[in-house]
């Protein structure tokens, strides 16, 4: 985790280097490191859609197989096989960047440790007075309310019609809860980065799924033509 949060320091220091302003660098960085994860977000988007093709049969099987539950998970996986779906790689994203939010709390809590800032007087310096936000190292309410808002809109934006029951569906609301429940309760700062990422991850999937739609519905044609 030292070498996460010490990375993460660096890069925040060299952004805050630049622009000189403590709240505009967190969403500069922000957005930077979700360039960086852009290749997970096109294979999570990509897993949605595919998990989008393959529900219809999935729910036929369940149907079948409803009275035989070892026989509905085996059919269920020859279908993920043949199909090439990993229903695990639309979490990696997320596994992925747990790390990094765990590495930003320390970072943020304490950002003179981490080499942000060389003295505690420059923090200090540098601390609050962006937009409403007093200090980005104690929590807000109302950025804690925008954490919560966004990451149901992304939710809401990201996930299918047709896979919004059961556990998805639960998902929409338990992620927008727990971003709310942490902006209670962590630094302004993380808040910031999380609320900004989610409207970024929002930007993100309507830029990747256009092309990818348009190769999807091409691949659809080709398979009805071959198939008449």
């Amino acid at each position: 985790m030292s070498f996460i949060t010490g990375s993460l320091g660096m890069i925040l220091k060299s952004i805050y280097g630049v622009i000189g302003n403590y709240g505009l660098s967190i969403i500069v960085f922000t957005v930077i490191i979700k360039v960086i994860l852009t290749p997970l977000a096109v294979k999570q988007t990509k897993s949605t859609f595919a998990m989008s093709e393959i529900n219809p049969k999935i729910k036929e099987i369940q149907e079948k197989y409803k009275n035989k539950p070892e026989k509905q998970n085996e059919e269920i996986t020859k279908l993920y096989k043949e199909s090439g779906f990993n229903p695990m790689a639309g979490c990696l994203p997320l596994l992925i960047q747990m790390p990094i939010l765990f590495g930003l709390f320390y970072v943020f809590r304490d950002p003179v440790a981490h080499g942000v800032f060389a003295t505690k007087a420059e923090f200090l310096a540098a601390n609050g007075n962006f937009l409403w936000i007093k200090s980005l190292i104690k929590p807000d309410y109302i950025l804690a309310v925008l954490s919560g808002l966004s990451a149901y809109f992304m939710q809401i934006v990201m996930t299918p019609k047709e896979q919004m029951e059961g556990p998805m569906k639960m998902m929409t609301y338990l992620l927008p809860g727990m971003s709310l429940i942490w902006g209670f309760s962590f630094p302004a700062a993380l808040t910031l980065y999380w609320t900004i990422s989610n409207v970024f991850s929002v930007f993100q999937f309507y830029v990747i799924t256009k092309p990818l739609k348009a190769k999807l519905e091409a691949e659809k044609q080709k398979s009805n033509i071959k198939g008449k």
